[in-house]
């Protein structure tokens, strides 16, 4: 991820959203046991019959790997509808958080799975979280589905992260330009000022967005 002239956005957010999702599915688990290798090999397969024959045999549900990524959220780095519904059906825990604060529904809003997020709501997953929420990682990536029913689920739309960047800020930068009029449809904040100073405008300057610049400054004159 790339500074955004935000003074904010450090390296170890892609080692947090993916990198190390990606490396713990590759740990060598062996000398953990061999049923927490079978219930991570069964995720990593997206194998729901296999994975529920083991959470009959009393496997446990929350099972995580060394960094706290459980395996609902590793289901959910795969993509795989089937396998995380097997586990939340076995009593997985939909908010817990790995070492990095992140959530599975986080994760799901990262990647841009609608069909895991809506999931992950009707089974309770929270909304929000200090720092960064499943609204900026969507918004990040310019899930705007997501972002809407995010927001529809009571998402607060002008969350900021540590660094006070707000989710329209993000989708400003990265040219989301159809996450920029979901939010701005719901009257995020086109004044707001990260620590640095930027706002959602001279973000998407930055990024050469002027079609999105010009958008926020229209709003901002409409008074939202």
């Amino acid at each position: 991820m790339t500074d955004c002239g935000c003074g904010w956005i450090d390296a170890t957010f892609l080692r947090r959203g993916t990198s190390a999702l990606i490396l713990a599915l590759a740990l060598n688990t062996g000398a953990l046991g061999g049923s927490f290798d079978d219930l991570f090999d069964a995720v990593r397969a997206s194998d729901a019959n296999a994975l529920a024959a083991l959470l009959r045999k009393g496997l446990d549900p929350n099972t995580a790997d060394p960094d706290g990524n459980s395996i609902l959220m590793n289901a959910v780095r795969q993509g795989s509808d089937e396998v995380a519904n097997v586990i939340l059906n076995a009593g997985a825990k939909v908010n817990s958080r790995n070492r990095y604060g992140e959530t599975a529904l986080m994760l799901a809003a990262y990647q841009g799975s609608l069909s895991l997020v809506t999931t992950l709501l009707a089974r309770g997953a929270e909304t929000e979280s200090a720092g960064w929420t499943p609204l900026i990682y969507a918004a990040f990536n310019g899930h705007a589905a997501i972002v809407r029913l995010l927001l529809d689920h009571g998402a607060v739309v002008d969350a900021r992260t540590g660094n006070g960047t707000t989710a329209l800020m993000f989708a400003a930068k990265g040219g989301h330009l159809d996450t920029v009029k979901v939010l701005l449809g719901r009257h995020a904040d086109t004044n707001a000022r990260n620590d640095a100073g930027a706002t959602a405008a001279s973000l998407a300057l930055d990024g050469g967005n002027t079609d999105i610049a010009d958008l926020v400054g229209m709003a901002k004159e409409v008074g939202r």
